[in-house]
């Protein structure tokens, strides 16, 4: 790793859970634990697989009973249209600043 790749992954206090920085591959692989930090990828990858699979299968069941299912919102940020390209992009919401302040993170999914 370059020394810029090890220093941008430096551990700070007080950031939210998912931070990668929090990623326990990402430091297994900086102590050159290459066959641990790959079967940590893979179980994190296939964490977020169930996660996924889950929430389709609660929003395939609410369907079924005419209900409506909230689609799934990133923490931070907000979908909106590009005033530009018109295109659908993900705008950072600034929210991340003021739970920082307050370690106020009960909107963090349990990713790592």
């Amino acid at each position: 790793m370059t020394v810029l790749g090890v220093e941008m992954n430096e551990i700070e206090d007080g950031v939210a859970p998912t931070d990668s920085r929090h990623r326990p591959d990402q430091r297994l692989m900086e102590n050159t634990l290459w066959d641990e930090a790959n079967k940590e990828k893979q179980r994190l990858e296939e964490k977020q697989r169930a996660a996924r699979r889950l929430r389709e299968k609660e929003a395939e069941l609410a369907t079924a009973e005419g209900k409506s299912f909230p689609e799934y919102q990133p923490a931070w940020f907000k979908k909106t249209k590009d005033p530009i390209t018109g295109n659908l992009i993900h705008m950072f919401t600034h929210e991340y600043w003021d739970c920082k302040d307050k370690q106020d993170y009960i909107r963090c999914p349990d990713i790592f």
